[in-house]
């Protein structure tokens, strides 16, 4: 089994096939797993973002959101995250 130091070295994966093969041959560091651990409870690695959008198309999302019980900022990076995914998936 081979131990990679940092997520760089994880590639976009073309499927689900070349993502098993991979995991099937390699594992993160004890180190890298527990940096990633601690760095879900901390915003360290976050990095503020100004949109510039239509008050009526905000108040919408707002909207949106509080049907959800969701922050509308929460939800929008929510959307982002799904749709880099199916854009990831779409790729191939």
């Amino acid at each position: 089994m081979n131990t990679f130091t940092s997520w760089e070295d994880v590639p976009i994966f073309d499927g689900e096939d070349a993502e098993a093969a991979f995991w099937f041959e390699n594992r993160p560091q004890l180190r890298l797993m527990e940096q990633a651990m601690a760095a879900g409870t901390e915003y360290a690695d976050s990095v503020t973002v100004t949109l510039r959008m239509d008050p009526r198309m905000l108040a919408r999302i707002k909207r949106l959101a509080r049907n959800r019980f969701l922050n509308y900022q929460s939800m929008i990076k929510q959307w982002l995250s799904e749709r880099m995914e199916q854009e990831l998936k779409d790729r191939k």
